[in-house]
């Protein structure tokens, strides 16, 4: 239990310094290519700090336990929302700048909506995860296309930039997301094997071991990335990163570990991972202005704790 704990708190220190760096690669990217940092956000940012639940769907399928995987992808995307965006919002509120953002948010609100359609019948199946893999692509060109429209309509103001910038300096900022992105895996590792050697050691059923432990443990590197990019005044790489962590969660990761192995689910216990991710979603709606207020990261918080306490009791804490 002592070095699982001790596991914890290397990959937190390590997911910070490697936020840090990614943050910084990242807005140097959106510059250079001309996008709207919200779109690297929501992207490279989104995929990237996205890497821990990924190598932990691949590996839960190949160790025949997938169910901790849907519950990590599930549990994360509320972990994104009501614990990682809340703490930010609690402390400072955000506003979203991108015309982007509200495309994204709309996606991010499906996403459970979609989830509960092909898994009612009770079984998460290959075909499933083609259908899932198919939107997300589907979403990922409409994400690009936008991107393009915008580099084509600032190009002439961002000539000279980019003559600035020259080679050299894209040489740097892929070595900076690279980089930045390599200790965010490292980070994860370090978080998902100190969780699991807790929630072992609790003796909970695999589905909470995703959905309450290994989502936080992996959701460090967002969390790392959105308070890095609020204190660089970055707001739209923040938010963008957890809407587009949101769909790359569900509509790829998921789809990738019933794709390795399909498997039957319990819909009693993703009853609340859908539910509340509905509900958080709804409250991360930008207002006015695209303000998104301190209060809202209050009652996110609220309804993180209850969230927990309703998958816990849904998935009776089973022991493993």
């Amino acid at each position: 239990m002592t070095q699982s704990v001790l596991l914890l708190l290397a990959g937190v220190v390590l997911a910070w310094f490697g936020g840090t760096l990614f943050v910084d690669g990242a807005v140097s990217l959106a510059r250079w290519a001309r996008w709207p940092v919200a779109v690297i956000g929501v992207t490279v940012a989104a995929f990237g700090t996205s890497s821990p639940e990924l190598m932990v769907a691949i590996q839960a399928a190949s160790d025949g336990v997938p169910a901790i995987s849907l519950g990590d992808v599930l549990g994360s995307n509320i972990v994104n929302i009501a614990l990682i965006l809340a703490l930010v919002l609690s402390l400072s509120g955000m506003k979203a700048e991108d015309d982007g953002v509200h495309r994204d948010w709309s996606w991010a609100l499906a996403v459970p909506f979609i989830m509960a359609a092909v898994l009612w019948d009770g079984w998460f199946s290959r075909g499933d995860a083609l259908i899932l893999m198919g939107l997300f692509f589907f979403w990922l060109v409409i994400v690009v296309r936008h991107a393009r429209r915008h580099a084509r309509r600032h190009a002439a103001r961002n000539v000279e930039e980019l003559i600035e910038a020259g080679r050299a300096s894209l040489l740097k900022t892929v070595l900076l997301v690279l980089g930045g992105l390599a200790v965010l895996i490292g980070a994860a590792q370090f978080v998902v094997h100190g969780g699991q050697g807790v929630a072992q050691a609790l003796g909970w059923s695999p589905f909470v071991v995703g959905a309450v432990v290994v989502a936080v443990a992996t959701g460090t590197p967002e969390l790392a990335t959105t308070i890095i990019s609020r204190m660089r005044g970055h707001h739209d790489v923040g938010l963008g990163n957890i809407l587009g962590s949101n769909v790359f969660n569900v509509l790829f990761i998921a789809a990738l570990a019933a794709l390795i192995q399909p498997y039957p689910v319990k819909l009693p216990e993703l009853v609340p991972s859908l539910v509340f991710g509905i509900v958080t979603t709804l409250m991360i709606l930008p207002g006015k202005g695209g303000v998104l207020g301190r209060w809202r990261g209050f009652v996110l918080l609220g309804l993180y704790a209850v969230y927990v306490a309703m998958t816990m009791n849904a998935g009776g804490a089973a022991r493993l």
